[in-house]
């Protein structure tokens, strides 16, 4: 039991929630054909979503920690049946993003293989490379040149996979297309879009993230130069230095009808660019990024999250948008420095106060204030719903006991945690 600022967290009770959350996420898979199980990004939907962001791929994570955390080989049972849905859909993908298609399929596929040995996973995601070989058109594989959905997420797909060329690939077109600034470079991340966004999920940094690990993977300095290049141009755009770090999410503002111009989360915000920080410093060595690194925190943790302060202010307890995706980070600072731990009760409390619970499990709803009524269905996947939530929760339970603070398998895009010396 440890109390924050008035709030009390119990470990155990978190726990708990974590495995009612999980029994909601169960009760809503489906058969498919061979026997296997798929989700839809929704309950209501009518179709299965395989992708990692709002599917099936983002369940498996979920279910592989949960097999480690509680030793308990039905969550693995489970997985493997994930994987012949999964294994199904490679051919017939309409996307082949990291996120939103076909390599993020892969990525789960090879850590079943990995995790539990099965071979037809693993045969599986090796198909899923060759297609995603195949419909490369020389500069990208469709609409969007970023991280969820384009070349930089492919190409730390195919990294961790291990396909070397593939992820050169992926990256190589970002030398060409490249934008100078006056202290760096920046990219579009669709053709013809007149606004250049800055942060990790859509902008510059997921970027730089994809050629920071594919160059140093593959002995390319070209491409961690240009990495650096278009980290230097994000960094020049810190509204809240010396000691915080934030940036808006694109100049000119993209569609600021709908888009806030500053957030906090992973996607657009100080918690993703952290990540990215995290991982130049690895690549590097320069103390400069983790002083980055820190600012951003520093801004998070005065930010008000995760008060909802005003509407369309902090709606989302996702992993992507949301309160659970600062988790992570939080997590990731108590592994390496220990300092994340008071931060992380604050969040892990919000989230257990807004878990919706009953005989059917634990889920959480998300809030549109534009939309009447404003709380969302329940989603199943990574990016806003069950399984990104649990994924963070279980961790964090983890930690707090003294435990591994390594996830099952790791996310290409989030890098290890390395101990302070």
């Amino acid at each position: 039991m440890t109390a924050v600022d008035g709030t009390t967290v119990v470990v155990d009770e978190v726990e708990a929630l974590a495995v009612d959350g999980l029994r909601w996420l169960l009760a809503t898979a489906r058969e498919t054909d061979g026997g296997g199980l798929g989700w839809a990004e929704k309950p209501s939907d009518d179709e299965l979503d395989p992708t990692f962001y709002s599917g099936t791929a983002g369940v498996v994570p979920v279910l592989l920690e949960a097999r480690r955390h509680f030793g308990d080989d039905s969550y693995g049972d489970t997985a493997l049946r994930a994987a012949r849905s999964l294994a199904a859909a490679v051919d017939d993908a309409d996307q082949d993003g990291l996120y939103f298609g076909r390599a993020g399929i892969a990525v789960a596929l090879r850590a079943v293989h990995d995790e539990l040995g099965d071979k037809d996973a693993g045969a599986a995601a090796d198909r899923a490379l060759e297609i995603l070989r195949s419909r490369f058109d020389g500069t990208r594989w469709g609409e969007l040149f970023e991280l969820m959905g384009g070349n930089a997420g492919i190409g730390l797909g195919a990294s961790a996979l291990g396909d070397a060329e593939l992820a050169v690939l992926a990256m190589e077109p970002y030398l060409r297309t490249a934008e100078k600034t006056p202290v760096g470079v920046h990219w579009p991340h669709r053709p013809g879009a007149e606004s250049r966004l800055h942060h990790l999920s859509h902008g510059a940094l997921g970027m730089v993230a994809g050629l920071a690990e594919v160059g140093r993977a593959t002995g390319r300095a070209d491409l961690v130069e240009l990495a650096l290049a278009g980290a230097a141009d994000v960094v020049s755009r810190d509204e809240a230095g010396p000691d915080g770090f934030l940036v808006p999410h694109s100049d000119p503002q993209y569609r600021p009808e709908l888009v806030e111009r500053i957030s906090y989360g992973w996607c657009h915000g100080p918690a993703g660019d952290a990540q990215v920080f995290r991982l130049l410093r690895d690549v590097t060595g320069d103390p400069a990024w983790p002083s980055l690194a820190d600012r951003c925190w520093h801004t998070v943790v005065r930010s008000g999250i995760p008060e909802r302060l005003r509407p369309g202010f902090w709606d989302n307890n996702g992993r992507c948008c949301g309160t659970a995706g600062v988790l992570a980070l939080a997590c990731d600072r108590m592994a390496e420095q220990g300092d994340g731990a008071d931060f992380a009760h604050v969040l892990v409390a919000d989230i257990v106060a807004r878990a919706t619970r009953d005989g059917d499990g634990t889920r959480w709803s998300n809030f549109e204030y534009r939309a009447t009524p404003g709380d969302l269905e329940p989603h199943t996947g990574w990016g806003q719903g069950n399984a990104g939530i649990v994924r963070e929760l279980l961790r964090f339970v983890r930690l707090s006991r003294g435990g591994d603070p390594a996830y099952a398998f790791t996310w290409p895009d989030q890098p290890t945690v390395r101990p302070a010396a």
